[in-house]
């Protein structure tokens, strides 16, 4: 009897001491749980279609000669009836830019003796979709003997983002609105937007989007892509 009198003492205590220490220590004497600060932070993702409008390329030309100023005069003519051609198929000077002239020597087997040289001249030309095919045959006809591209753009990246966002920030809202009900929460007021993704086009090719050409050019469809980090207050 008193062996049970002194067990019920000493759980009396215990208890006691328990409740004290949750009271001076809360965060003790409770079981542990994850915190929140009211708020709610979600990625939003939008992406917007595009067909391709514009296109890039890089033609050049390559050329051999005995000497140095032999093989630099003959690439010169022939990167100068390049962008003869290129300008008479309509494409402004604007959109013409040199992207590298070389010259450099060619050697025998062995290395030892140089036996002649070698020059090349290239320029990279932009310019609407349409004209992909004519721009390569003028080009060729003009000279070219390396061809590299297309390289397919949108002009109007910049509209296209926007929309994208536009998308990005309602997705974002929508996962907002349904963790909030899920956690028995009032979807609150925006606090903070931060803008991320990039208005960088990812190809996706499809059909032939442009008129028929000589040269086919595939443009295909590009997607421009948005994303948001946004979080919104709750109660």
């Amino acid at each position: 009897m008193n062996r049970l009198r002194t067990i019920l003492l000493l759980a009396g205590v215990l208890l006691v001491a328990a409740a004290i220490a949750g009271v001076a220590q809360p965060h003790l004497g409770r079981s542990a749980t994850s915190s929140t600060d009211g708020t709610i932070t979600v990625t939003g993702d939008g992406t917007v279609d595009a067909a391709p409008d514009r296109a890039s390329f890089d033609f050049g030309v390559t050329t051999n000669g005995s000497t140095a100023g032999e093989a630099l005069s003959r690439n010169s003519a022939h990167a100068h009836s390049i962008v003869t051609a290129l300008r008479k198929a309509g494409i402004a000077g604007s959109d013409i830019q040199t992207t590298q002239v070389s010259l450099w020597p060619q050697t025998s087997s062995s290395g030892t003796q140089i036996i002649g040289y070698q020059a090349s001249n290239s320029v990279q030309v932009t310019a609407a979709l349409g004209k992909s095919g004519a721009l390569v045959d003028a080009a060729v006809r003009g000279g070219a003997n390396n061809v590299g591209g297309p390289n397919l753009d949108v002009a109007d990246k910049s509209a296209l983002y926007n929309q994208a966002l536009k998308q990005a920030l309602q997705d974002a809202k929508g996962k907002a609105q349904a963790i909030a009900v899920g956690a028995g929460v009032t979807l609150g007021s925006l606090l903070k937007v931060h803008e991320g993704g990039s208005a960088a086009p990812m190809p996706m090719f499809a059909q032939d989007r442009a008129a028929p050409l000589s040269v086919p050019i595939e443009a295909g469809t590009q997607h421009i892509q948005a994303s948001v980090t946004v979080t919104y207050s709750t109660g």
